[in-house]
């Protein structure tokens, strides 16, 4: 008998174990880890989109200095925001900080503004723009613009989702309880200018 109650306060348990588990799954535990993760991999896009074009420009540097020697101010520039953009990091865990966020953005778009001007004297040298090396380069630059304009959509709309479920129900009593450490994401707010590709025309 003893037995029989044992065997049968063992299976109560973990059907009650189950139970909960299966509750605590349907009732929407699992959206903001989940969400918050989706966030953090869009964020990861961002910065490999960002890094993706900071590695393409001590190239473009060099090609258009070849031609352009004279443009010495806007070459300076270009290097010195370059390096401004890419000693400006935040992680993850530094993407509640709206102010972190900020910096990033900023150094970024400093570094568009600078890849513009750049990409703009090429108009004063024809050899330069008709350069086989300089014509890739500027591609990939362009592909790469594009790429970070949707990576920064992507991103944006992963913490929207985010920051949606920490202030709905029922994610909102989650986050009241389970969740108390998780904070709002700041949103990547670029400027209109900074989402728009450099221009190039030839």
């Amino acid at each position: 008998m003893t037995g029989t109650r044992s065997i049968s306060s063992s299976f109560l348990s973990r059907l009650a174990t189950a139970v909960l588990c299966l509750g605590l799954a349907s009732c929407g535990y699992n959206t903001i880890p989940t969400l918050e993760e989706q966030a953090k991999a869009k964020w990861g896009d961002v910065q490999n989109n960002y890094q993706r074009r900071a590695d393409l420009i001590p190239n473009l540097v060099a090609t258009v200095q070849g031609y352009a020697k004279q443009e010495k101010d806007v070459l300076t520039a270009v290097v010195e925001a370059r390096a401004k953009a890419t000693q400006t990091r935040i992680d993850v865990s530094q993407l509640t900080d709206p102010e972190k966020v900020k910096q990033f953005q900023d150094a970024q778009n400093q570094l568009s503004g600078a890849l513009g001007r750049l990409i703009a004297i090429s108009e004063n040298y024809p050899d330069l723009k008709s350069n086989q090396n300089f014509l890739a380069l500027q591609s990939q630059l362009e592909g790469t613009e594009n790429r970070i304009t949707v990576a920064r959509r992507d991103y944006i709309e992963a913490v929207r989702a985010y920051n949606t479920e920490l202030r709905t129900f029922p994610g909102m009593l989650w986050a009241m309880t389970a969740f108390r450490s998780n904070k709002p994401m700041a949103e990547f707010t670029a400027s209109d200018t900074a989402q728009t590709p450099p221009t190039v025309k030839f």
